[in-house]
């Protein structure tokens, strides 16, 4: 039984019962059931209770023998912790659960959450970057969120060191979200703990992990998905050409979000990351306006005393399935070679729209399965 993306065409009903809750938590948290299997699981059985009891049997039509559920004291143990910690269980059907992480193929069914949970139904901006940030890359991230944050948006970031530091540290009176990549009680850094502390108290400290969990390597990528899913846009402030930043980056361009960076300087490392995405399409940002301007109109928060300006919602991201994305990805590797072909010409061969090829050949571009030359030419890496 493994984890595969099924999202589900029906939200699960919402738990109404401690009972219910504690079944979503176990569901969760039994092996092999990540959010793809867990939402199958609730659409196939209609409840967290009726999926628990028939895991073992789901488990061994897939050839896993002796599959046990997770134990409930487990559960009982978890849920204890976050008490202690001060924590809350936010499930995907709950009004505090960010709506715009609900609309991800694989958003987290349950969120643990220390802080101020209402704060994530205000506009939502992701701000990422190196942990190694330079003086001006920090100064740029101060400026910036603090401006974002002065035009009504919450700043959300992953409480990492470098740039993140600097983004959520500028919106603490405002308010700014920590989403986590071990559990939502663990200071990681340890450095960070008085910054974690403060967002607690005016804005979120968030995580699908179980609580106590110390981040691993393998968590860093999930955690991103997350940053950019709740967020409108995710802006990239300094980055290297292989960064969890970019990770972001490509999770934005997949959920349909904007995405912005911060030019560098060519020869500093720092940089080279967003100068990638600009030339591939990202938009240019120096100060604050920029990215508003970037923005949806009916999604930019209006300043005092303007008319908004537009009541029409705005058209609805363009998703792609995993076969569809596998089989455009099939489709460019088998139109390149070892000689160079113009980007432009790519695209008309593949006869798909620009903004649907963009974000698959930074993947491919990201993986190094080709490389991009001078000139917008592209082909096979060697």
């Amino acid at each position: 039984m493994t984890e595969e993306i099924h999202p589900s065409t029906h939200p699960p009903l919402p738990p109404t019962t401690e009972d219910d809750r504690v079944s979503w938590l176990r569901l969760l948290r039994s092996r092999r059931v990540g959010p793809s299997t867990f939402y199958r699981l609730m659409t196939e059985h209609g409840s967290a209770q009726a999926s628990l009891l028939a895991l073992p049997d789901v488990a061994k039509a897939a050839g896993v023998e002796n599959y046990q559920i997770c134990p409930d004291g487990v559960v009982q143990d978890e849920l204890n912790a976050g008490n202690a910690a001060g924590a809350r269980l936010i499930c995907f059907t709950d009004p505090e659960y960010p709506a715009l992480l609900q609309e991800i193929s694989d958003a987290p069914p349950l969120l643990w959450a220390i802080g101020d949970a209402k704060i994530t139904q205000r506009p939502m901006i992701a701000l990422v970057g190196a942990r190694n940030a330079s003086s001006l890359g920090t100064r740029m991230a101060k400026a910036l969120s603090a401006g974002l944050a002065g035009k009504g948006n919450v700043i959300v970031s992953g409480l990492a060191r470098g740039i993140d530091t600097a983004a959520h540290g500028a919106a603490l009176e405002t308010g700014t979200v920590a989403v986590m990549a071990g559990g939502v009680d663990v200071m990681y850094p340890a450095e960070n703990t008085r910054l974690a502390e403060d967002i607690a108290k005016a804005g979120l400290r968030l995580s699908e992990q179980p609580m106590g969990t110390i981040p691993q390597a393998r968590h860093f990528p999930r955690r991103n998905r997350i940053i950019s899913g709740m967020s409108q846009a995710v802006v990239v402030v300094e980055a290297a050409a292989k960064s969890g930043s970019l990770i972001t980056a490509r999770n934005a361009l997949d959920q349909g979000r904007e995405v912005l960076a911060v030019p560098g300087h060519p020869f500093d490392a720092r940089a080279s990351g967003c100068n990638m995405l600009i030339r591939d399409g990202a938009r240019l940002v120096r100060n604050a306006d920029d990215v508003i301007e970037a923005l949806p109109a009916t999604q930019a928060p209006a300043e005092q005393g303007e008319m908004p300006l537009s009541d029409a919602p705005a058209p609805p991201a363009e998703k792609r399935s995993l076969r569809e994305t596998a089989l455009l990805h099939s489709q460019i590797l088998d139109r390149l070679g070892p000689s160079p072909v113009a980007e432009d010409q790519l695209i008309r061969d593949l006869s798909a729209p620009a903004h649907s090829v963009a974000p698959v050949l930074l993947d491919l571009e990201l993986e190094g399965r080709i490389k991009r030359q001078a000139g917008g030419l592209l082909s096979l890496a060697p």
